[in-house]
């Protein structure tokens, strides 16, 4: 178990839907059920993790997004995108989550390294 003190970041930076992703935020939920303090960070391909409207049925995994309605019960409140990985993806910031905090590359980076620990996925 990590130190309780030490922050984790958990930067999701792969494609929409996939194992890496379902890994991430399963990760995120053991971290946060031990009350680690644990923000997720969405950048690159990544970012189409918020979207509203996926389409789960195109790929062969269990549909995990609901489960991200869970996070403000493991107190997983700090969620963060790349506004320039939805801007150059042509992607509004329509999520289906209500505490995304789109931000600027440097505020972005700047809130990602006052995390002691950063897991990339």
């Amino acid at each position: 178990m990590l130190d309780s003190s030490k922050k984790i970041a958990i930067l999701n930076a792969s494609s929409t839907i996939n194992e890496a992703s379902k890994e991430a935020l399963d990760a995120a939920l053991i971290y946060g059920s031990y009350e680690q303090a644990t923000s997720l960070f969405f950048q690159g391909e990544g970012v189409r993790q918020l979207l509203n409207n996926q389409n789960v049925e195109m790929v062969s995994i269990k549909d995990y997004l609901k489960t991200m309605a869970a996070l403000e019960f493991y107190d997983i409140e700090n969620i963060y995108a790349c506004k320039a990985s939805l801007t150059e993806r042509g992607l509004r910031e329509e999520f289906h989550l209500d505490n995304v905090q789109a931000l600027n590359p440097d505020d972005f980076s700047e809130a990602l390294h006052q995390h002691q620990v950063i897991l990339r996925f």
